[in-house]
């Protein structure tokens, strides 16, 4: 299977409560700031080449929708899953997550070829990192 020409991009746009708060917390995580796209309104954090996670402050995210923002710490507007690499990766991100204030989200799911955990971040913003083995994906 050949490589698409074009790599389309995701960019999750979160409401946050406390930018620079947040901004800690990702790159608590491990992930980097692209400065560019970043300012007093927003911070671009890249989890990788194609998906980047765009924290804004809720003011400026109200900007861009006629619709109430949502209270994720009491309402589930979105489900974040992102793919791990392997089950002890899964671990560490989401342990280190909670040690930089995350809370725990649901139970960990564990059904041998494929292992999850969840956190809600700084504001209730739910994301599920996943493992799954490779050969039960080709399967």
């Amino acid at each position: 299977m050949t490589a698409p020409a074009y790599q389309q991009m995701i960019f999750v746009n979160l409401p946050v409560s406390d930018l620079a708060a947040s901004k800690a917390f990702f790159t608590g995580l491990g992930y980097s700031l692209n400065p560019q796209f970043s300012d007093e309104n927003a911070a671009s954090v890249v989890i990788s080449d194609t998906i980047v996670a765009m924290l804004l402050t809720k003011p400026f995210y109200a900007t861009f929708t006629k619709k109430e923002i949502a209270d994720a710490t009491t309402t589930s507007e979105v489900l974040v899953a992102l793919s791990s690499e392997s089950r002890e990766k899964v671990d560490e991100l989401v342990d280190r997550a909670l040690a930089l204030g995350a809370t725990p989200s649901g139970e960990t799911q564990d059904m041998g070829f494929m292992y999850g955990r969840s956190f809600d971040d700084l504001d209730g913003h739910t994301w599920e990192i996943v493992w799954m083995d490779p050969a039960a994906v080709e399967g």
